[in-house]
């Protein structure tokens, strides 16, 4: 069976279900009498040229002519193609590949504006992939990248980032970032894993929407001047690939993919989130972006969600180069419209609007379905306020790229980089000590940044970076430059590819340690992005771990720094230092962090968003399954199983040490729909002040399918002087210990729960079963 034939099938099938569906579920967004009567106005107005070129969305690139002295100006034969002749809707990207000025971006946008309303009467909406700050916006602030925010554990800190990063990205005109990035990465080879918040599906929610309140304020139906709409990404299943490597396909049993991979963008649409950008991939064989009970069952109908559904780049077109799903670009277009698509960044040709409005023409793409997608844009330009605000004013942004805001980056970067080793109280450094900083990590503002970061691959130019600290700079900076020796041993060839690597001199290296009293050893990984990051094999590169053992050699001490976007192997170094942290990709101010904590002005408080594997084999998540971790089987043969990793999930020291006791739950016994308020005493029993994340845990005992050793249930962040107490409370749905069952319903099945929180557990009854059905609500 053809798909655009499985796709009209399914859509009959589930019409009935979907229905009383979207019936029983409250709008995910609360509707606006008002706005929705403009919706209706304008849609009603439009040709059907109009309404499908508001379907199509191309990158600047199409428009721009770089052969001017200014660098890029609009083509106006470009422009009056896209514009007068197709009506198109939206641009993203940026000009020549690299971050502009606010003042450079409201330049272009003005002309891009004027353009959209001079011949289609309709605002252009302006994308940009803005994950971490203002990834294309020259002078901005770059927060840690989002797996540092997840390692942080903090929530108010995260969406107060989100307002920052929406503020200074609409001080470029700007209204629309493709952001919160929300892939669960259950394998550490994929390349995109720093762009999430790790492995659990319950941050990746509470995360994610959090940052979709702060790019777009309270109000998702009025999005204002300092606020930008958000875009949640890769839906769904995309952070899974079975072969570690981008865009390749993954295979996830169905249950799963509905209780682990949907439930955060549930999250990320009840808290707000406008539109949705589907995964470039395939889930099971099914391309995403032709999955109809994804995209319009499960998304738009089983949310009751008004918002838009834009593609990835060029994904149309790869349903038939790539997944082989179409025989042609205009069976591909009729596929993925049919199935939910509402715009295609197409990017770089106007001929789908051509042959959509053919397939229209010929009945393959009802009417309805046109005007249902072009409703959904309308609407998100609307909910921007675009016809009253299509520019902005640089100059009526003073905070961009200010201090106050560099504070609140510099403090993220301090909650997010993790103390994974501290033997013999190493850290904190005292005053004088002598420090050789190493390794090709140790003086690169690109490897802290990692990609999306002034340019696609992290690769920026100088210009943009001068201003900020290295690791060695900042070291230099705090514990004084006479105290500071820099020697790298290995640096990364910042001509070749993004892991291509060059010795230097390691012996140098080894040289310069005697005369220090500590060795800061900074390795990883150089910046990539998306399917250019693709490896053969995890494990750091055998120069680096080279340099890492010629230094212990010497007998002094090894602290050592990890900068990497995803997890190497590097279990066979570990062992040879004293200290190890792990800062991910912490922003432009992370080496300021770093020496602020090596220094022990500032306390660690984060703790690991993810499982970090020992071994090439040995890729592994916190909430495995039973089977996974078995010691022994009797029988005829002999059998084992282990988790044997080199951090768990939410490993992470601190100068100071908490103590739990007192775990309490209100109720022993429950049932469907019951709340489990649950208390924990923390008191800091150390000698200084200090943050902690509290992480909530249950395990099913014993269910239908097998349960998952444990999962994480909610979590705080205190702060504890020495010797204070605090009760920690929450308030834990019963209905969030229900699983998705073989039949795709929720259930809560009857049995005994353990609820665990800092080594305490509690035992506690589910008195019977409940189907909660295919949609949660709470």
């Amino acid at each position: 069976m053809k798909l655009r034939t499985l796709i009209t099938t399914m859509a009959i099938s589930q019409l009935i279900s979907t229905i009383s569906a979207s019936a029983a579920v409250p709008p995910a967004i609360p509707a606006d009498a008002a706005l929705e009567a403009k919706v209706k106005e304008i849609v009603s107005h439009l040709t059907l040229e109009e309404k499908i070129g508001q379907m199509c969305e191309l990158t600047i690139d199409f428009l721009t002519d770089s052969d001017t002295s200014e660098g890029f100006c609009i083509d106006k034969w470009q422009s009056d193609e896209a514009f007068k002749i197709y009506k198109v809707g939206s641009i993203l990207n940026v000009p020549l590949g690299e971050a502009r000025t606010p003042q450079e971006w409201h330049d272009v946008i003005s002309v891009i504006q004027k353009e959209s309303m001079k011949y289609i009467g309709v605002p252009d909406i302006y994308g940009v992939d803005q994950i971490h700050g203002t990834t294309y916006t020259a002078g901005g602030t770059l927060f840690p990248q989002e797996v540092n925010m997840a390692a942080s554990f903090n929530r108010e800190l995260v969406r107060r980032a989100g307002e920052i990063s929406a503020y200074e990205t609409r001080a470029g005109s700007i209204p629309w970032t493709y952001a919160p990035v929300m892939d669960i990465n259950r394998d550490s080879r994929w390349p995109r894993g720093w762009e999430s918040f790790g492995e659990d599906p319950y941050i990746n929610g509470v995360m994610a929407a959090e940052l979709v309140k702060g790019y777009q304020g309270d109000n998702p139906n009025n999005i204002g001047p300092r606020n930008v709409a958000s875009c949640a990404k890769h839906y769904l299943g995309y952070g899974s690939p079975r072969s570690g490597k981008d865009r390749t396909p993954a295979i996830i049993a169905p249950n799963e993919l509905r209780e682990k991979y949907f439930e955060p963008f549930r999250q990320a649409v009840k808290a707000g989130a406008l539109s949705v950008m589907a995964n470039s991939g395939s889930i099971n064989g099914r391309p995403v972006h032709a999955d109809y009970e994804m995209l319009t069952v499960w998304l738009k109908e089983g949310l009751n969600w008004d918002g838009m559904i834009v593609t990835d780049w060029a994904d149309i077109q790869n349903l038939y180069t790539r997944e082989k799903v179409a025989r042609d670009y205009k069976e591909a277009i009729e596929i993925a419209i049919n199935a939910g698509i509402d715009m295609s960044m197409t990017p770089y040709d106007v001929e789908f609007c051509t042959l959509l409005k053919e397939l229209v023409r010929e009945g393959k793409v009802a009417q309805n379905r046109i005007d249902d997608a072009a409703a959904r844009i309308i609407r998100l330009k609307l909910r921007c306020n675009l016809w009253e605000m299509p520019v902005t004013n640089p100059k009526d942004y003073p905070l961009f790229g200010s201090k106050e805001h560099a504070d609140v980056a510099t403090e993220l970067a301090c909650q997010s980089e993790v103390l994974l080793k501290n033997e013999s109280g190493l850290l904190p450094l005292a005053e004088g000590t002598r420090i050789l900083v190493t390794g090709p990590n140790a003086n690169s503002m690109r490897a802290l940044n990692g990609g999306w970061s002034y340019t696609w691959q992290g690769t920026a130019k100088p210009k943009y970076t001068s201003a900020y600290n290295t690791i060695y700079r900042a070291l230099s900076n705090r514990f004084g430059e006479s105290n500071v020796m820099f020697e790298p041993g290995v640096e990364y060839d910042n001509d070749g590819n993004w892991d291509a690597e060059k010795i230097v001199d390691i012996n140098r290296a080894v040289s310069a340690a005697k005369d220090v009293d500590v060795i800061v050893a900074c390795i990883g990984e150089n910046s990539y992005c998306e399917t250019p990051g693709n490896l053969t094999d995890l494990t750091l590169s055998e120069n680096q771990r080279n340099l890492v053992k010629a230094l212990a050699a010497t007998g002094k001490p090894i602290v050592l720094v990890i900068n990497s976007g995803r997890q190497r192997i590097i279990s066979d170094i570990v062992p040879l230092a004293k200290a190890v942290i792990d800062v991910m990709l912490p922003g432009n101010y992370g080496g300021d962090a770093l020496a602020m904590l090596m220094a022990g002005d500032k306390n660690f408080s984060a703790v690991l968003p993810f499982t970090y594997p020992k071994e090439i084999s040995g890729y592994a998540v916190y909430d495995y399954k039973p089977a996974e971790s078995v010691a022994t089987m009797d029988g005829n043969y002999n059998y084992s199983a282990s988790m044997d990793v080199e951090w768990e999930f939410g490993s992470g020291l601190s100068y100071t040490t908490f103590a739990y006791d007192n775990l309490t739950v209100d109720r022993t016994e429950f049932a469907a729909g019951d709340v489990i308020n649950v208390t924990i005493d923390v008191t800091n029993t150390g000698k200084r002040e200090g943050m902690t994340p509290v992480l909530l845990y249950t395990s099913d005992l014993v269910a239908s399918l097998t349960p998952d050793i444990r999962r994480l249930r909610a979590f705080d962040k205190i702060n504890l002087r020495p010797g204070e107490t605090r009760t920690v409370r929450f308030a834990l749905n019963a209905d969030d210990l229900a699983f998705v069952g073989s039949d795709g319903n929720w259930r809560l099945e009857e049995g005994e729960f353990v609820v665990r929180c800092g080594g305490l557990n509690k035992l506690i009854n589910c008195t019977r079963t409940s189907v909660l059905g295919i949609s949660k609500t709470n």
